[in-house]
C-alpha cells in the first residue's frame, strides 16, 4: 500500500496540476474526497482563524492532532502548512518527525521569522536571512525518514523585497534539497513570470480562489506548477454560511442557506460520515 507521500508524488506527474483544497477537520476532508479531490491541505492561516488566535499561536502538536483526526477519516494525501517549521535548524528534526508520524505527505516551510507575528495577516512580512532559511531546509531534508515525504520551501520575499530576491531565495532553497517551491507573488500576474524564470517543480497557491488564476490549468502546468493549492476559499465559505445562519436565527428567520431542508442535509451528513457502516456493526453485535 502506497504512503500518502508516494501518492502525492504520483499526482505531481500529471501535465495538469491537481487542485488541492483547504480542509480543517474530518468531515470537510470527507466532503472534499466525495467531490473528487485527490489531495488535501491543512492550512495554518485558516486553522488559526478557526481557533480565534491566528496562525502565529498554533503549535506543531496542534497541527499533528488535526492531521490524526483527518487521516483517521480520510486516506487522501495531506499537506501540512508548516509555517516557519516551529523553530530554528535544530527544531526541524522534531517538526519533520511529528509531521511524518502524523501521516502528512508533505510539509510547507516558509522563510518568515519565528515566532510568527500577526502582522503577516495584514501584508507585513518579516523574512529571515537567506542563510538561516537555507539551513532550515537542509535540516528538514536531513530529518525525514520517508524519502517520498515532500519538503516544500516557500518564500514571501516578493512582498518584502522584489521578485528577483524571491527567485534568488527559491533557487537557494532548491539547492538545499527542497522538493518543491512556493514563491508568493504580490499579484496573480507574477505567477507567470515566476514559472518562466525558475525551474520547478512549483506550487501555485491561489490568492483569491481559483478564479484569480486567470489561465487554464494546462497553462499553469506548462509553467512548471505541479500542485494548485486553495488555502482560503473553503474557510471563507464556511465562515459566511455560519455568520448568515446566526444572524438569521437571532432575528427569528429561517437560515438563508438551509431553508427548510433539514432532512435533506442530514442525509448528506450521513453519506459523508458513512453512518451505515456503524449501523451495520451494531446490527451484527449489540442490536442482533
Amino acid at each position: 500500500m502506497k504512503s500518502g507521500a508516494a501518492k502525492l508524488r504520483q499526482l505531481m506527474t500529471s501535465d495538469i496540476p491537481p487542485v488541492v483544497p483547504l480542509v480543517l477537520d474530518p468531515i470537510s476532508a470527507k466532503l472534499a474526497e466525495a467531490s473528487g479531490f485527490q489531495a488535501l491541505y491543512l492550512g495554518g492561516g485558516a486553522l488559526g482563524y478557526l481557533k480565534t488566535v491566528t496562525e502565529a499561536n498554533l503549535t506543531v502538536t496542534e497541527m499533528a492532532q488535526a492531521a490524526l483526526d483527518i487521516r483517521a477519516a480520510c486516506p487522501l494525501p495531506l499537506i501540512l502548512d508548516g509555517a516557519c517549521g516551529w523553530g530554528e535548524p535544530m527544531h526541524m528534526h522534531r517538526t519533520i518527525a511529528m509531521a511524518e508520524a502524523a501521516g502528512f505527505a508533505a510539509i510547507e516551510i516558509e522563510d518568515q521569522i519565528f515566532p510568527k507575528r500577526v502582522h503577516h495577516h495584514i501584508g507585513i512580512e518579516h523574512v529571515v536571512p537567506i542563510e538561516l532559511a537555507t539551513q532550515k531546509i537542509e535540516q528538514a531534508v536531513a530529518a525525514r525518514k520517508d524519502e517520498d515525504f515532500i519538503i516544500i520551501a516557500r518564500t514571501n520575499a516578493c512582498i518584502t523585497d522584489d521578485l528577483d530576491e524571491a527567485l534568488r531565495r527559491a533557487e537557494a532553497y532548491k539547492r538545499a534539497g527542497a522538493d518543491m517551491l512556493i514563491v508568493i507573488p504580490t499579484n496573480p500576474e507574477q505567477y507567470r513570470a515566476i514559472g518562466e524564470r525558475i525551474d520547478g517543480p512549483l506550487v501555485y497557491m491561489t490568492l483569491e480562489g481559483l478564479e484569480s488564476i486567470g489561465m487554464p490549468l494546462t497553462d499553469v502546468g506548462s509553467l512548471g506548477y505541479k500542485l494548485v493549492i486553495d488555502a482560503t476559499t473553503p474557510f471563507y465559505a464556511r465562515q459566511k454560511v455560519l455568520r448568515l445562519c446566526y444572524e438569521a436565527m437571532a432575528k427569528g428567520l429561517p437560515d438563508p442557506t438551509l431553508g427548510r431542508g433539514y432532512k435533506e442535509e442530514l442525509s448528506h451528513v450521513f453519506d459523508a460520515i458513512n453512518i451505515q457502516r456503524l449501523i451495520d456493526v451494531e446490527k451484527n453485535t449489540v442490536e442482533k
